[in-house]
């Protein structure tokens, strides 16, 4: 066999990168021309219809809803009906005719000095008045010259500090009681001078009952507490707690 010689002009290996310059300029030429491409838009009006459950949208598409504003009808106004009235007729003028004040002349009563009665209106005197509700609250003595809100204030301090320093709570403890707290509930009256009486205790035991009440039985004279400007008497509740160990 002949051995055939290529010849240089048709041998297209060596093209071979002219034609992959040409490939990749035209490559970025048509991505060039599609990234400036541009889509027109398009507007579309919904009208009220019934909305499907699924919608289904080109790519290039876009859609613009615009809201119609709703025409409310004008309520319609009705005319006032004009009433006629009928023609008046003139009545019979032969009415009798009272005089009531004559008919009450004899009702009165004549009023003389001989017909007034005194009476004499005695005022009920308020007793045993709970001391929350004593318009003017008793004095402790100490607490003189104070307003009606201090001078409360005053006096449950001071009862305070007295019972704590002339109650005997080391008696509690030598009475055998339970360790707990217990509790001693006393309530008496100051009089409308002032002094301390009808005592009543409540005690767990007899003898915290007499401690109690020698403890009430050294309580200083009050300034009487007073209702409506009048002195009263004045029933006054003193708790006393204590803890047994």
């Amino acid at each position: 066999m002949k051995n055939l010689k290529k010849i240089p002009t048709k041998q297209l290996e060596k093209f071979s990168n002219i034609f992959t310059q040409l490939g990749l300029v035209l490559v970025l030429f048509i991505v060039y021309l599609t990234l400036e491409h541009k889509t027109p838009q398009t507007k579309s009006v919904a009208a009220d219809y019934d909305i499907p459950d699924r919608v289904i949208l080109e790519p290039d598409q876009d859609i613009i809803f615009v809201k119609q504003p709703k025409t409310v009808p004008k309520p319609k106004t009705t005319l006032p009906q004009i009433f006629i009235l009928d023609e008046v007729v003139k009545g019979d003028n032969n009415v009798i005719e009272h005089d009531f004040l004559d008919d009450t002349k004899d009702n009165f009563i004549e009023v003389t000095e001989e017909s007034i009665v005194e009476v004499e209106i005695k005022e009920e005197i308020v007793n045993d008045v709970p001391y929350d509700f004593i318009q003017e609250a008793p004095v402790f003595k100490g607490c003189e010259g104070l307003s009606k809100t201090e001078n409360k204030k005053c006096f449950d301090k001071k009862m305070k500090r007295f019972v704590q320093r002339n109650f005997d709570a080391d008696l509690a403890s030598d009475l055998g009681l339970n360790s707990g707290k217990y509790k001693i509930h006393t309530q008496f009256i100051i009089d409308d001078k002032g002094n301390v009486m009808d005592i009543k205790i409540r005690a767990p035991h007899t003898k915290l009952k007499k401690e109690t009440q020698q403890l009430i039985e050294k309580l200083p004279k009050f300034t009487p507490g007073k209702q409506n400007d009048k002195n009263v008497r004045v029933r006054y509740t003193l708790p006393i707690s204590f803890q047994v160990d």
